[in-house]
């Protein structure tokens, strides 16, 4: 997962997953209720890793919310 945090209390956080083509993107999960208060995605991410200890979180802190992902991130 990569965490975008503002540093104004905010934050974005993205999970990567399969599009319907079969082509990796980025899911923005405050599409799905998570955020953008940073508080919220915190509390997301560690509710995450208990159920998967072996979770990747990338944090980016960018006052712009840039992600810098590659892939295509689900708009």
């Amino acid at each position: 997962m990569v965490k975008v945090a503002r540093l104004d209390g905010t934050a974005n956080l993205y999970a990567p997953a399969l599009g319907p083509d079969g082509a990796r993107l980025w899911l923005n999960l405050e599409r799905q209720g998570v955020g953008p208060a940073e508080p919220d995605v915190d509390a997301y991410i560690a509710r995450r890793v208990k159920n998967d200890p072996d979770l990747w979180v990338v944090e980016v802190e960018d006052r712009q919310g840039r992600h810098f992902l590659i892939e295509p991130v689900e708009s």
